[in-house]
């Protein structure tokens, strides 16, 4: 699907994301340097949540239930920020976003290692060990589990779902990702093609995407780290969702085509002239909206809940501004 059209405030946002980035402050974040040490209030938990800190060897977890609803679904989220960052308010946001779309699903927020004290493999070895504690430790069977991500979470959670694959272990019901890095060889046509339109990295290869830490003395080629190296065979069903505004486009289109050939089941929806996860604006902008509905949507899909809305099931697709991609 395709959403052709850009809202007023969507233009606005992705205006004010350019003129930012011409500060000092942009610089920060395109370097990723504000992602380093956040410092943010303390996040305030939903009173209709428990949420629980689960100790893991070298790293943390964040488990958010709802209390009065037990469906035995859960989103194992992994969180965005190239890599170098640790986890932010904003995931614990998404984490709530993620239980609501689910009708009531648990979610796991790995808070896993990070370069440049952790590179790879560590992330994705954090994220193996979160995905078999939901197996073995809490006995969700796979097929109520959906791995989702964004940006390097995003690129983390395809490379997480290789390697389930190509090790053997139960596979999740699906895969959900926003903006997801998947070529930290940065050798993409949007690249080039997308960079002077990029509010965020466009411009500059002085950024956390030109220089990354995760790399180490890795190869990142190898589609552990960009998984837009890999084969998609037997995968299970993926939702992609994209800003054609980012340099990172052609990560989510290649991804999306191999697929294809894979014969795999997906929903690729690139949102026009939207931003690089676009989706943390929640409820400020209709594109984030829509994105969040279509997650919705996905997520009811994949877990098979058959939810009535105004006498009828939820279609998989719905009419609108968009169009197949």
């Amino acid at each position: 699907m395709r959403r052709e059209t850009v809202s007023l405030r969507g233009k606005l946002v992705r205006d004010m994301m350019r003129n930012m980035m011409e500060t000092a402050m942009g610089h920060k974040i395109q370097t990723g340097e504000y992602r380093k040490n956040p410092v943010e209030p303390i996040w305030i938990c939903p009173a209709d949540y428990k949420y629980e800190i689960v100790d893991m060897q070298g790293f943390r977890m964040e488990y958010l239930r709802p209390i009065q609803t037990f469906t035995r679904r859960v989103v194992l989220q992994l969180h965005g920020g190239g890599y170098i960052g640790p986890m932010k308010n904003i995931y614990r946001d998404f984490a709530v976003q993620y239980s609501a779309r689910s009708l009531g699903g648990d979610v796991l927020t790995v808070d896993y290692r990070v370069a440049p004290q952790y590179p790879y493999p560590a992330a994705l070895e954090d994220a193996i060990a979160a995905y078999c504690w939901l197996l073995e430790e809490r006995r969700y069977e796979p097929n109520q589990i959906v791995i989702a991500g964004d940006s390097a979470g995003g690129g983390l959670a395809l490379a997480l779902s290789l390697y389930l694959r190509d090790h053997g272990i139960p596979m999740p019901a699906g895969v959900a990702v926003m903006s997801p890095w998947t070529d930290l060889t940065c050798s993409g046509e949007s690249y080039e093609t997308n960079y002077t339109k990029d509010p965020q990295f466009g411009n500059t290869k002085d950024s956390m995407l030109y220089n990354s830490a995760y790399i180490g003395d890795g190869d990142p080629t190898d589609p552990y780290m960009s998984p837009v190296f890999g084969s998609y065979e037997k995968f299970p069903p993926v939702l992609l969702q994209v800003g054609g505004d980012e340099v990172l486009l052609s990560d989510t289109l290649e991804v999306a085509d191999k697929l294809r050939k894979a014969g795999g089941k997906l929903r690729l929806s690139v949102y026009d002239g939207m931003f690089h996860v676009f989706q943390m604006a929640l409820k400020l902008i209709p594109e984030s909206r829509e994105a969040w509905d279509e997650v919705g949507m996905f997520l009811e899909l994949v877990y098979g809940i058959r939810r009535q809305h105004e006498g009828r099931p939820v279609k998989a697709v719905r009419s609108g501004s968009r169009r197949k991609q």
